[in-house]
């Protein structure tokens, strides 16, 4: 494959002073007044063709810092960035236009400023109106926009330029649910062309519909890099610890990913339908999930949480007993079994089910024991009638009246 991004040993030490005297002193004295931060620690990656890299972190673990070096906003302390192509990145809200001027106007400011020339704006400018739909909105000065109408613009320039590598961080998030599906589909027909794209979100379901591959950053650093699945079962371990102020959670080495204070553990989980007897369930048939617990030690008010999630990882359905008006209290060294009993009302394809044990809201909170693809089942067929589509809704028809 061929590579069009690479990011060599990158290290971004920023100087934080105390004020301005001490900052104009230390360029006049050999004296030092600053401490340094360590934004990015000696990361490498590479970008292919066609591919889309997603970045997760938590808050300060260093995302913004590389892509701004990799779009070439900020300089590294120290490292080598090799761009193979057109990097356009899509960071702040409003950087690159000047709000005193139209939408249309900024087209050609925000167009040149990401390397397009005055020619292809001009190609391209229709094409990009039609795609923000902001109608007669794209004359009036952006001073008037919303974040959303900002979104919709810098989204459509960027998408026009036809970059080798874009860059998008958080965009998509301020935008409406229209807009957003019409951005992932235009991101999906351009990886189709071959375009590669870094993609950062705190939406890890878009994560997971997205990108082929995934870097976990912590503290500057590149914590884990892989498929979706794994990368963001490490960062919800991640998060999990960092609640943890007693430093007793521990990740579980087994084919699932597996992590908590193991105070109580998932020994065994499985699904059948009522009519099936199987895991090979119709869509519409009664199910039951039957989960077997081991508590090590005493333990009140537990909530217990599943997650049934499709082929995609995309999330379908979660609840909590806790949700449902029932905690329950463990007694040590105990076995339990417990079920979930619904109408599998989804359609027909291959599903997985995670489960949590926990105190609390939800499993990163007091994590007892969070086991990702416990088990999984597949629905074949339907009761009733045919639906198309992931859910079944069972809606009911009025009569026809003339008005």
């Amino acid at each position: 494959m061929k590579k069009i991004l690479e990011v060599k040993n990158i290290t971004k030490i920023y100087k934080i002073y105390k004020n301005n005297f001490y900052r104009l002193q230390e360029l006049f004295t050999k004296k030092t007044h600053h401490k340094e931060f360590i934004s990015n620690d000696n990361i490498s990656f590479d970008l292919y063709e066609g591919e889309t890299l997603g970045i997760i972190g938590v808050n300060g673990a260093g995302k913004s810092t590389i892509l701004k070096i990799i779009a070439g906003v900020t300089a590294q302390t120290s490292g080598e960035i090799r761009r193979h192509g057109r990097v356009t990145a899509l960071l702040e809200l409003g950087t690159g236009f000047n709000e005193q001027l139209t939408g249309y106007d900024n087209i050609f400011l925000n167009g040149t400023l990401i390397g397009m020339s005055q020619k292809e704006c001009e190609e391209k400018a229709a094409d990009i109106i039609a795609f923000t739909e902001l109608g007669d909105y794209i004359n009036e000065s952006i001073l008037t926009y919303s974040s959303g109408m900002k979104m919709r613009l810098a989204f459509s320039i960027a998408i026009f330029s036809q970059p080798q590598v874009l860059i998008v961080d958080e965009a998509l998030s301020v935008g409406d649910a229209h807009f957003s599906a019409k951005c992932t589909r235009a991101l999906k027909e351009r990886k189709e062309q071959n375009m590669s794209i870094i993609y950062v979100s705190h939406d890890l379901n878009s994560l997971k519909l997205l990108c082929d591959r995934v870097i976990l950053l912590n503290h500057g650093k590149v914590a884990k890099e892989g498929l979706p699945e794994e990368v963001i079962n490490s960062y919800n371990f991640l998060i999990a610890k960092l609640n943890d102020k007693e430093d007793t959670i521990k990740i579980q080495a087994t084919q699932n990913s597996s992590f908590g204070t193991f105070d109580a553990q998932i020994i065994q989980a499985h699904i059948h339908g009522e009519c099936s007897h199987s895991n090979v369930i119709s869509s519409g048939e009664k199910a039951t999930l039957t989960l077997h617990i081991k508590a090590a030690k005493t333990i009140k008010d537990l909530n217990i949480g599943i997650l049934i999630r499709d082929k995609f990882g995309q999330d379908i359905y979660g609840t909590t007993s806790k949700n449902l008006g029932f905690e329950y209290e463990l007694q040590q060294e105990t076995a339990y079994t417990v079920s979930f009993s619904f109408d599998l009302n989804i359609g027909t394809g291959k599903y997985s089910i995670s489960i949590a044990l926990a105190v609390g809201e939800n499993h990163l909170d007091d994590c007892k024991h969070w086991l990702d693809n416990a088990t999984d089942f597949e629905v074949a067929g339907h009761q009733g009638s045919e639906v198309i589509g992931i859910c079944k809704l069972s809606p009911t028809l009025s009569s026809l009246k003339k008005i």
